[in-house]
């Protein structure tokens, strides 16, 4: 376990389970332990991811499907979080990002809402109009992840590297504003050769 450049945690793929379900239940590791904290109720919890790896396509193809790695990795996160108490799931217009979810959507029965990739600030309006005190699972692109969390009141996080899509971020909102974020690894973390050839 190392700490980022922002101070935050960086944690790795063992006992993920356990931090999930810390960080999103108990709230030890997100929430202030001040009386008053733990007095003001459910904190806003928004885990974004970025999609899964995605096929090798001309560059002319700018919607990709994605890969049968990232369908495992689409299953994986179906099989973190279907009892982590998402109450919904967001997700960009393109294929990657909306086949990242669904199998998660699908267990979970929910309707994944469509956000156009370069519309951040309104998902983050959308996120603190309709999901105050919820569980929000968010799927966007490696150089959203980092707008989203910063329109949120996070951290400043670099692009997320062209061949990385093992990077999970949990990020917390209480209600008296104080952010809090957790950065962690899921999955394999194996490069895919030839991802750089699409966009993000």
């Amino acid at each position: 376990m190392t700490k980022t450049k922002f101070g935050r945690k960086l944690f790795h793929p063992l006992a993920i389970h356990l931090l999930v379900l810390v960080a999103l239940f108990s709230g030890s590791l997100l929430q202030p332990t001040s009386l008053a904290a733990t007095q003001s109720g459910r904190p806003t919890t928004v885990i974004l991811v970025r999609h899964a790896e995605k096929k090798i396509v001309p560059p002319e193809n700018k919607d990709p499907d994605i890969s049968a790695e990232g369908e495992t990795r689409a299953k994986e996160i179906a099989r973190m979080f279907s009892s982590a108490g998402i109450d919904a799931i967001y997700a960009t217009q393109f294929k990657r990002t909306q086949q990242t979810v669904n199998p998660l959507a699908e267990q979970l029965r929910l309707t994944v809402t469509r956000i156009e990739a370069k519309k951040t600030s309104e998902l983050v309006a959308q996120i603190r109009k309709a999901n105050i005190g919820q569980t929000v699972f968010v799927a966007g692109h490696n150089n959203t992840v980092p707008e989203i969390i910063a329109a949120l009141g996070g951290p400043q996080l670099p692009v997320i590297p062209e061949t990385e899509f093992d990077n999970l971020y949990i990020l917390t909102i209480q209600k008296d504003g104080v952010v809090k974020l957790l950065q962690m690894k899921y999955g394999s973390h194996i490069p895919v050769s030839g991802q750089s050839m699409t966009k993000p």
